[in-house]
């Protein structure tokens, strides 16, 4: 089937239809392929930037850091759950603060328990403007009970040169309670130790002289000799006018060029967005207090064979009370013995009457407060029963393989099926055998 056409008056030209849909054909795979090509080339870019992080993520400026502050103050307000005065401190403190509102505390004594001494910290950030407000945390170092309902007066924060930078001042957030009475109590989270949101005002500003720089230094955070090395590359390769240098496996020192007309504060700009990928080191991390374990991306293990095996000692007593039986012997093996029945009295000659003579009992006769007689006996003892069992599990060598990713690590673990805290005595003996490549850390 098809139709024949004229060529500019050249030869007739006949059209099928089936070589128009092989060429319709042709042209939808070819769209195709060009289709998953660029599907391909998506998810590379999609998957490079999944494992890549900006710079201002993962390294910071060098001199550029927060700076820690403390403090010494009271808390007042309490509703009785302050400190005793009596420790010294906590009175003292409480005379010197009355003392400088204009009152005489000189050899008085003072009871207050609704008062509270506690250390104060803070951080205070970099570049920070005065009258910029920073949070307060706030801790008893008394035996105050509670800091609930607790205001903080006027108390400056002090830096590591003495000088005051901030300071501190409003009501206490605990987060919490504590209530008791009777020998009973109840509480919720942590009561000794509390917030101030925004309670302390700066005062002094750190004198920072960046803008007048032409180079600096970027730190890492984790330091590692691939990832500095790929740093310094991505600033000289992302940006001309800057020239990087590694300095170490932490440092990477970048300097301004004269061609760059912008400043310090500009440049720190471009670099903080540039993206890396972050190479980091394998690493498996054990908290045996909690049985938490973590491994890191490049963890691997060779071929070993792993055989383990629980073994459990269970010691149980059990107090067992043994109750003698009715009219059971005494203690010392001796039958208790009736009281003899005494004979009638003997009237001698002359009118004297001779007293019987009775056997002394063999055991001495119990009164109860009923006026009952009880004869000893047995005796009520309360004996312990202890029971020792040993249990050790019969389990089969198990061949872990190697694993090329983190996925194949996990699934042979998980084959062998331990628990966690098996796991962190596994993962030791296969670190102490060689078959772990990464660096194993207890926390």
């Amino acid at each position: 089937m098809g139709y024949t056409g004229m060529n500019n008056g050249q030869k007739p030209m006949d059209i099928t239809l089936d070589s128009y849909e092989k060429e319709k054909g042709g042209w939808m795979l070819i769209c195709l392929c060009l289709g998953i090509l660029v599907f391909l080339f998506i998810c590379t870019l999609l998957a490079s930037a999944a494992h890549a992080a900006r710079i201002k993520d993962i390294a910071s400026i060098a001199g550029v850091r927060d700076n820690q502050l403390v403090g010494y103050g009271l808390v007042v307000g309490l509703a009785g759950t302050g400190d005793d005065v009596k420790n010294g401190f906590t009175g003292e403190s409480l005379a010197n603060m009355l003392i400088r509102q204009g009152l005489t505390m000189k050899d008085k004594t003072m009871k207050a328990d609704n008062s509270a001494a506690v250390m104060l910290t803070a951080t205070l950030p970099p570049f920070a403007k005065t009258g910029s407000k920073i949070d307060v945390i706030v801790s008893s170092i008394g035996d105050a009970k509670s800091l609930l309902g607790g205001v903080l007066p006027m108390t400056p924060l002090r830096g590591a040169d003495g000088e005051i930078y901030a300071v501190a001042q409003g009501p206490i957030t605990i987060g919490g309670f504590s209530a008791g009475g009777g020998g009973a109590s109840v509480a919720k989270n942590h009561v000794n130790v509390g917030r101030i949101v925004n309670g302390a005002l700066v005062e002094r500003e750190l004198n920072y002289h960046f803008d007048k720089n032409r180079r600096l230094s970027l730190n890492l955070y984790q330091p590692d000799f691939t990832t500095s090395a790929q740093l310094a590359a991505l600033i000289n390769d992302g940006v001309s006018q800057f020239e990087a240098r590694q300095i170490d496996s932490c440092s990477v020192e970048v300097k301004l060029k004269d061609s760059f007309s912008g400043t310090i504060l500009e440049a720190v700009s471009l670099i903080e967005r540039l993206d890396i990928p972050v190479d980091s080191a394998a690493v498996v991390v054990m908290n045996e207090k909690t049985g938490t374990v973590v491994m890191g991306e490049n963890v691997r293990i060779s071929t070993v064979a792993v055989a383990h095996g629980n073994l459990s000692i269970q010691i149980k007593e059990e107090q067992k009370v043994s109750q003698p039986l009715p009219f059971a012997p005494s203690p010392g093996g001796v039958h208790p013995q009736p009281p003899p029945i005494a004979p009638p009295p003997v009237t001698r000659p002359g009118g004297a009457r001779s007293q019987p003579v009775t056997a002394a009992p063999s055991a001495p006769l119990v009164e109860n407060e009923g006026a009952t007689i009880v004869a000893p006996g047995g005796q009520t003892v309360v004996t312990t029963d202890k029971t020792i069992g040993v249990t050790e599990e019969r389990n089969q060598v198990i061949v872990v393989p190697r694993g090329v990713t983190i996925q194949d690590v996990v699934r042979a673990l998980n084959a062998m099926g331990v628990t966690p805290r098996d796991l962190i005595t596994i993962m030791q003996t296969i670190k102490a055998a060689g078959a772990l490549q990464a660096d194993l850390r207890i926390i």
